[in-house]
Formats: C-alpha cells, sequence, structure tokens
C-alpha cells in the first residue's frame, strides 16, 4: 500500500530535508476517494494516530520515520509516536492551513506591506483551535525552509514550511510551540546547498550573545499609561521647540555591582531620573537592535525587530520608555538602516543569493566597516526597513529616530577610489535608491504616527536634509550640523594664544545656519578612538581645562540649534568613553566636575525656560551678532530673540585666559541680569562677574544706541537678559 500512496523518491526526498513541498505530501490528503495520512519523525520507531478510532500506521519501506495509515473519513487527529524507548505525543503541523490571506500575500508580494512585522516573525496565536506559534519568513531563492529549535531537536526535517506562491514567504504553524522558545531558519538554497543557520530577520527577541539564535517573544496586547505624552508630544519636537538631547550607551551608562549591566527596568528609575533632574528633554539611545559584537556599541545590527536581550525582554523596554514619558522625556532610537555585518547567522546571503545585499561588492560591500550594503533598489528590502522604522515608533512609542551614517547611503562612491564604485543610471555619484529610501520613510514615519521627530546624521553638504519630501528634500525633521562641532572643537583645542588666528572657526557656522534644522552634536564619536574625551581636549592646565569646557558649554547652549551631549560629558569625565566599564560617577565627588554637572543642569534649565534661546533657532530673525571679528581679544557677542514679547538674551564669549572689562552693544536700554555666569563658584569657577547685572548706558556703541561695560570673566560665557 505505502508504494502505491507516495513515489519513493518523493519519500526518500523527505526523510533526507530535500523536498520543496512537504505540504503536498505530508499531513492528512484526499488519494483516489481515500483519506491518506503520511507523518514523519525521524526519531521514530511506531506511530499510531489517534482519531475516531485508532490506526497503526505503517513505515514506508526503506525511509525510516516515515508512516503512512489511511483514514475512513477526514477527522481531527493527534499522533502517538514511539521510539528509542519512549513514547510522545504531537499535534501534526502539517495537519494546519495557512495563516497569511490573501491580502497579506498581495502586499507581500508587491513589496508594500507597512508593518511587515505582523504577518512576518513568530507570532503566538490561536489557529485552527489550537494555540502555538506562526512562523514566516522571506526566503524567494530558498529551495527548502525549515523552523528548528529545541522543540524540533534543531532537526531540518521535522518542520519543513510552506511556500506561499510568488511572495518568496515560507510560513508553517507549530502547535503547542510558545514564548520563550529558541529558533532558527535551516535554509536549502538553489542547487539545494544547505547554508547556515539563520536568525529571523523578523525575530522579536534573541538569546544572549555569543548565543545568536531568535526566541519568541510576544509584543501583542501591551498595556501603555502614557496616553497623555503621545497626545501632547508633537508641540514638544518641533523646531521651535527647546530640545536638549542627552546620548547614552545603555550598556555603559553605569553598572550594578559585579560590573553587571543594568536591566531596562533598572534604567527606567536611574537613568530616567538622571536625565529628568538635569533638564534633558529626551534621551536619545545608540541602537537597542540586537547585535552580536559589543564592541560595534549597536551599530552593526542583526535583529533589528529585537530590543537587545542585553537589558531585558521586550515588555520590559517598553516599561523603559514608558518611565520616559512619565517624566516627561523623549525617546530617541539610533536607527541604522546604511549597512549590516556579514556574520553568517544574519542577513547576509540569506537564501544563498545576495537577498538583502547587492550582488556587486562595489555596490553591497562597505569597505570602512567590513559590512553589507543593503540593495535599496529592492522593493522587498526598502520595505523591510521603512516597516523597520514603523515598528519602533508603533510597538514601542518611540519618540524619534536619528538614522545613522546618512552621508554613507547618499553617495554610491563614499569611501571609495576610483574604480570602486558603479555610477547611477545618469553617470553620476548620487545613490538614487537610498535617497528614495530615507524619503518614503520619513513619509511613512510623519504620516502614519503623530508627533515623531527623525534626525540625520549627515556630515557633508547635500541639499535639503530637513527640508520636506514634497519640497525636493529628503524629509528630515533635523540635521546633525557635523561642520559646527568640527570647527568648534578644533578651536577649542588650540591653545588660546593662538585663537586669534582661527577665530571664524567658531562664527562659520552661521553662515549657514539657517540652511537645515540643526542639531548641534557632541556625541560619542567626539570621545573615543583616541580623542580623548572632552575634558582632555581643552587646553590648559587643570582649571583652565575645566574653565575652557564650560565656556564652551555656555557658547553652545547660547547658539542656534537644538542641543545633543554625549553621556559623561555632562560632568567632564576625564577618560575617553570604554564600551567596557560605567561611566566614572566618582568623579563626582570633586568639585570640578560636580561644577560642570551643575552648569549643564542650569543651561537646560534656562534654555527650556527662555523662548529667546529656542524658538528660533532655525531662523535668522532669532539671532544678531553685536560683535563677530574681535580675534585679538578672542570675545564673541551675540542677541538671540524669540518671538514678540520674549525678553532678548545677550550672551557674551570671552576665550582668553585674560579678565576684561568689556563694552558692548545692547539691543535695548535699561537694566540687563546676569542670568548665567560659567565663571560662578557654584560651577567650579573664580566668581568674577556684573555683581548680578549691568545698566546699558546711553553710549552708541557697535551700532547701537546704548551699551555696557561687562565684566568677561576669563574663559567664560556670560549670558544678559532684559529686565
Amino acid at each position: 500500500m505505502t508504494d502505491l500512496l507516495i513515489h519513493p523518491e518523493e519519500a526518500r526526498a523527505i526523510v533526507e530535508g530535500r523536498h520543496g513541498d512537504p505540504f503536498s505530501v505530508l499531513g492528512l490528503h484526499q488519494r483516489g476517494g481515500r483519506w491518506v495520512l503520511l507523518a514523519f519523525d525521524p526519531g521514530a520507531e511506531a506511530l499510531q494516530v489517534l482519531a475516531k478510532t485508532r490506526v497503526v500506521a505503517q513505515q514506508v519501506a526503506g525511509c525510516p520515520g516515515l508512516f503512512v495509515a489511511e483514514l475512513l473519513q477526514k477527522s481531527d487527529y493527534r499522533l502517538h509516536w514511539q521510539g528509542h524507548g519512549a513514547e510522545w505525543e504531537s499535534e501534526d503541523p502539517f495537519a494546519f492551513g495557512p495563516v497569511l490571506g490573501e491580502l497579506d500575500e498581495y502586499l507581500l508580494g508587491e513589496g508594500r506591506h507597512k508593518r511587515l512585522w505582523q504577518v512576518l516573525g513568530a507570532h503566538v496565536i490561536a489557529h485552527e483551535g489550537h494555540q502555538g506559534t506562526h512562523f514566516a519568513v522571506w526566503a524567494p531563492n530558498a529551495e527548502r525552509v525549515s523552523v528548528v529549535g529545541d522543540f524540533n531537536n534543531w532537526d531540518g526535517r521535522r518542520h519543513p514550511m510552506r511556500r506561499r506562491g510568488g511572495t518568496g514567504v515560507w510560513e508553517t504553524f507549530l502547535p503547542a510551540v510558545g514564548e520563550g522558545a529558541s529558533y532558527r531558519y535551516e535554509l536549502r538554497g538553489p542547487q539545494g546547498a544547505l547554508l547556515p543557520l539563520k536568525s529571523d530577520p523578523v525575530g522579536f527577541g534573541s538569546e544572549h550573545a555569543p548565543a545568536n539564535a531568535s526566541v519568541v517573544r510576544r509584543i501583542d496586547n501591551p498595556v501603555w499609561n502614557d496616553a497623555d505624552w503621545m497626545a501632547k508630544r508633537g508641540p514638544k519636537q518641533q523646531i521651535d521647540a527647546p530640545i536638549s538631547i542627552y546620548e547614552v550607551h545603555l550598556g555603559s551608562w553605569k553598572r550594578a555591582p559585579g560590573d553587571r549591566m543594568l536591566s531596562y527596568l533598572e534604567l527606567a528609575e536611574q537613568l530616567v531620573s538622571y536625565a529628568a533632574d538635569m533638564g534633558f528633554t529626551h534621551i536619545e539611545l545608540m541602537p537597542v537592535s540586537e547585535y552580536p559584537f559589543d564592541g560595534s556599541w549597536g551599530y552593526q545590527p542583526v535583529g533589528l525587530f529585537a530590543p537587545t536581550i542585553r537589558h531585558g525582554t521586550p515588555p520590559e523596554f517598553r516599561a523603559f520608555v514608558q518611565a520616559a514619558h512619565a517624566k516627561g522625556l523623549g525617546v530617541l532610537l539610533d536607527w541604522v538602516p546604511g549597512h549590516f555585518p556579514s556574520d553568517a547567522h544574519g542577513l547576509g546571503r540569506f537564501d544563498g543569493t545576495a537577498l538583502y545585499e547587492h550582488q556587486d561588492p562595489r555596490e553591497g560591500f562597505h569597505q570602512d566597516w567590513n559590512t553589507l550594503i543593503y540593495n535599496y533598489g529592492r522593493v522587498e528590502v526598502s520595505n523591510f526597513l521603512i516597516s523597520n522604522a514603523l515598528y519602533w515608533l508603533e510597538e514601542y512609542h518611540i519618540d524619534g529616530l536619528r538614522v545613522d551614517a546618512v552621508a554613507s547611503m547618499l553617495y554610491r562612491d563614499y569611501s571609495r577610489e576610483a574604480g570602486q564604485w558603479l555610477p547611477n543610471k545618469d553617470g553620476g555619484r548620487e545613490n538614487y535608491e537610498a535617497i528614495a529610501l530615507l524619503q518614503q520613510m520619513n513619509i511613512t514615519s510623519y504620516g502614519e504616527v503623530a508627533g515623531v521627530m527623525t534626525v540625520a546624521e549627515e556630515s557633508t553638504a547635500f541639499p535639503g536634509v530637513s527640508r520636506p519630501v514634497n519640497h525636493g528634500g529628503l524629509g528630515f525633521g533635523f540635521k546633525w550640523n557635523m561642520g559646527w562641532m568640527n570647527d568648534t572643537l578644533s578651536y577649542m583645542e588650540k591653545d588660546p594664544i593662538y585663537r586669534k588666528y582661527h577665530h571664524h572657526q567658531m562664527t562659520f557656522g552661521l553662515n549657514y545656519a539657517w540652511s537645515e534644522n540643526y542639531v548641534l552634536p557632541i556625541s560619542h564619536d567626539e570621545v573615543v578612538h583616541g580623542k580623548g574625551s572632552m575634558l582632555s581636549k581643552m587646553p590648559g592646565n587643570g582649571d583652565q581645562k575645566f574653565a575652557n569646557l564650560r565656556a564652551y558649554y555656555g557658547f553652545m547652549w547660547a547658539h542656534p540649534g537644538k542641543k545633543l551631549l554625549f553621556m559623561g560629558c555632562e560632568f567632564a569625565q576625564g577618560a575617553e568613553w570604554s564600551h567596557k566599564q560605567s561611566l566614572d560617577w566618582h568623579q563626582l565627588d570633586l568639585p570640578a566636575h560636580r561644577g560642570v554637572q551643575n552648569l549643564v543642569r542650569d543651561l537646560n534649565r534656562l534654555y527650556r525656560d527662555l523662548p529667546a534661546l529656542h524658538v528660533n533657532d532655525t531662523r535668522p530673525e532669532g539671532f544678531e551678532w553685536i560683535e563677530s571679528n574681535d580675534a585679538e581679544a578672542g570675545v564673541y557677542a551675540w542677541v538671540r530673540f524669540g518671538a514678540a514679547g520674549d525678553p532678548p538674551v545677550v550672551a557674551l564669549v570671552n576665550m582668553t585666559p585674560v579678565e576684561r572689562r568689556y563694552r558692548v552693544g545692547l539691543p535695548t536700554s535699561g537694566h540687563w541680569s546676569e542670568i548665567l555666569n560659567t565663571d560662578a563658584a557654584v560651577y567650579g569657577g573664580g566668581n568674577r562677574g556684573n555683581l548680578g547685572g549691568v545698566m546699558a548706558q546711553a553710549i552708541a556703541h557697535q551700532g547701537r544706541a546704548q551699551s555696557a561695560e561687562v565684566v568677561l570673566p576669563p574663559l567664560a560665557t556670560v549670558w544678559l537678559r532684559q529686565g
């Protein structure tokens, strides 16, 4: 009978795990008017089918583990196996129909499924009356795809998947597999080659490194208590809002006893409370998408849909975000669509072909980082990335995305010599496909989720990064001002005796300050790889280093543009940042470090409280030079304006170690209060200043009808406010 029910070659393909469509053979099928069941378990020596009656199955000759039975009628059934002295029962995974519907299949085939994570990945569901997990993965060029895990002894022959038409998607429902199960995909590529086991590209969880299997994690039915924040966050993230961002690497912000990384729940209490106390408006997290190598800091992610298990599970990460919202803090994520690592378990040659990446290394290999570059022109890949951006915004209530390494995406010749890159269809260097991806990501993010913000780390003069897409831009809300950062730090690192020759490094940023919606970034990149800490960059002896740094922060917070400061910089950590250990919090026992921390806290407070310092951060009407050319004295002076009726603020900066009595033209007459002085004793300075304020006199100076003589302490910034 068995030879009549299955062809011998087909039977051998099942046993050897080579069959491309096992659902057409295994399970219950009607053949010649009879209901015939074929079932396979490589560890089984006998099988009984538990239906309305108990039926003893026969082993297919020459095919260990493959059994056949004839049922009198179609009915529900279970499988009772015996083998190697053991007995076990199971549902038959081949008894279940497809889970994906026709609309899903259509959108997947078109590469237009905005919420890809709702259909791909591993979802714990009830299907046809049974609890289990639905698995789905895109692998169009594979000959066979199987789910493997502890539940099937990592044997790819046990749970091969069903191919869904022309979509390239494979799916299966495995009853009794639930949350916490570890799994991978076993694929046979073209010509049947068995590939390295792959993690799930849309997996929601992962094992702890160096293990790298995916883990079934439930993300459905979350309980949120941040509706008030979500409804009101939009105005807090626009160009006229005070935005001061605390950039954090979760693994090294602070460690628990025993050098253990803090959990999301511990960070929800400690980090969130600290950032709120310091007056920041946002916390920006370096990438939390799962990544295999600690030394990449998250910038070489493998699991784009999985919050890293280093700090906890998806619900615990949600709890961190919710804690931030409860304290009035937005949460931004670093998002990395520019490249991915070539680890064998990742996306590289996922189905045996260049699926997510380009085939040609001149397009598909990133020489600087030894990584692979996404094929943005492939609709399924573009859909994968855009859907991932939407995933973090929707599923985790993330308030915005900072997109990493945008410049490397925009140009085909980025960091490449002649002959190492391929031009676009017009013979140019612009990467049209990457540009389209970024535009569509911004259209989708802003269009689908109210109140979010996106930020580009873009280091070139590419036009219109923060211009709306319908006006020819990339559509970002903001752009990091890398030029400002490079110019001003270059100036600050110089001995004050030489600064007069480089005076306009501090003013040059105002020549283009209104061309984009800028964020002024002092990021992790400035305090690593031998660059030293912010404090160590400063010239002079110990006291002068601190004074220089305080003056620079005063300059930065009064300068047009939103603010970003990397962790540790707010208390002038002395050592260069290391991802392997905690920040040097013990330095806060020293008055000089504590003083810088006090300064940053006050800078954030004043920046939030004074509209003149933030309302027109991106508009020329909010800024006016008073003195920009006094290189000999090393003095800069300008005024910031808010909306009509907002008191203006004047910033005065002395970048020499000489105290100066300096006459400055003021916009209006009357009393001007000294609201900030970086030389104040509470900040670690010498307490030299203006005794609370100055009075404008009717003495014309610097093009203004009134002026005042102001004490400018050495290496210090002073802010004055009208009134």
